[in-house]
């Protein structure tokens, strides 16, 4: 009898390592049957199908598509920290778990009726969606993507659109109400039903936010006012504080085709470079006092500012109608190095994990473009449906589009 089971075991494991030479497919192995690292994976939106390219950055292709995402028009994605799930938030309340490794959809609620981005929290157990329709923030389980806690965003004018919705060090998210001019702090560190902290005097309609990456600051800027709001979250209880006065929406110089993303913040150095509102620049901020340092005149009105990882370049696109130009700017000079002519609508931009290549979505022109940050030649192009925001799991910076 023991012999028995001695040789079934070995005809067991025989058979798993035969399936293994064979390239069968087992459970993470994915479709093309070869064992692959997440961290070399990521995901591209296409926007006007309601699908994601999914993307390995070595071989510079895309190696599958998952669909049926619904509204992608201004969707952004975080990953759960093994990198292999995606949590896809769609424009239209949708939030779906993607497996990158199986390439299908492993969860997906509708959770609202039109939502703004999300996050994870820092020990990828929750996952929150930031919602204008109705308005406040939504929290879930990562696993099985069941509601944990509803926060709606109430003020004396009913309920407010939330945006800049980020995570925070201890289990914590942050995000400000568009309407009240308030941002807050939901503390999940003692379970499922969150602490609230809130922060009046933030400004005239907050329209986006940042948290650095050390997690200590969270800028909110402000769509009805000059200058942006700093929040110190090291501080027992954050007192807003407005730095940059004169940058902003309040008296652009230009017609504002397209706000830009504060995600779109850049740490190069010693610096912050971000893009100017209303203007044909970019605005260099010392890291420590959040105090303007110089500008440079760039091509066009700047959408995202993208740091190399290692800090020496930045790399910058712009809105319409001068969007089919990227430009990259040197961190010690802040002049422009390099003008590149990628094509029509220029609108993402994402860093391989030690910056060696940028990929570049090209709209209009249905594909991704890879270039090497070294020597500026294009090293590959891969077709893609209206291509919009590009996330690789290894990744120095998150932003969404």
């Amino acid at each position: 009898m023991d012999r028995g089971i001695s040789v079934a075991r070995r005809t067991i494991i025989g058979t798993g390592i035969a399936a293994l030479a064979g390239g069968a497919l087992l459970p993470g192995l994915g479709l093309a049957g070869a064992l692959r690292g997440t961290g070399d994976m990521g995901v591209v939106v296409e926007r006007a199908t309601g699908s994601v390219l999914i993307v390995d950055q070595s071989e510079r292709a895309a190696i599958g598509r998952v669909e049926g995402l619904g509204d992608l028009s201004h969707a952004s994605v975080v990953f759960s920290p093994d990198e292999r799930f995606a949590y896809v938030f769609g424009r239209d309340g949708g939030l779906t778990k993607v497996d990158i490794l199986t390439q299908g959809i492993a969860g997906r609620v509708m959770q609202a009726g039109n939502s703004i981005g999300g996050a994870i929290s820092d020990d990828g157990t929750l996952v929150a969606v930031s919602n204008y329709e109705p308005g406040g923030v939504r929290v879930f389980d990562a696993a099985t993507l069941e509601m944990v806690a509803d926060i709606p965003a109430e003020w004396a004018g009913g309920l407010s659109k939330t945006i800049g919705l980020v995570d925070a060090p201890g289990r914590r998210f942050v995000f400000t109400l568009w309407d009240a001019g308030e941002t807050w702090i939901a503390d999940f560190s003692g379970g499922n039903t969150p602490e609230i902290t809130k922060i009046a005097g933030i400004g005239d309609h907050p329209y986006d936010a940042l948290i650095t990456a050390d997690g200590r600051h969270y800028i909110a800027g402000l769509f009805g006012e000059d200058g942006l709001t700093a929040l110190d979250l090291w501080q027992s209880a954050p007192v807003p504080r407005r730095i940059l006065a004169g940058y902003g929406r309040g008296e652009e110089k230009l017609p504002v085709y397209k706000m830009p993303h504060l995600e779109g913040w850049a740490l190069a150095g010693d610096r912050f470079v971000l893009p100017a509102v209303g203007h044909h620049e970019v605005l260099w901020v010392d890291a420590r006092s959040l105090e303007e340092v110089g500008r440079t005149a760039v091509h066009g009105q700047p959408v995202f500012a993208v740091a190399r990882p290692d800090g020496r370049q930045v790399w910058v696109n712009f809105a319409h109608p001068l969007n089919d130009t990227v430009q990259v700017l040197d961190t010690l000079s802040g002049e422009v190095l390099k003008t590149l002519k990628p094509g029509p609508a220029v609108l993402h931009m994402e860093f391989t994990p030690r910056g060696n290549e940028v990929w570049v979505s090209v709209r209009d022109a249905g594909r991704i473009d890879v270039y090497d940050t070294h020597s500026f030649a294009k090293l590959a192009e891969i077709p893609a449906q209206s291509p919009s925001g590009i996330f690789f799991t290894a990744r120095a910076h998150r932003t969404g589009l």
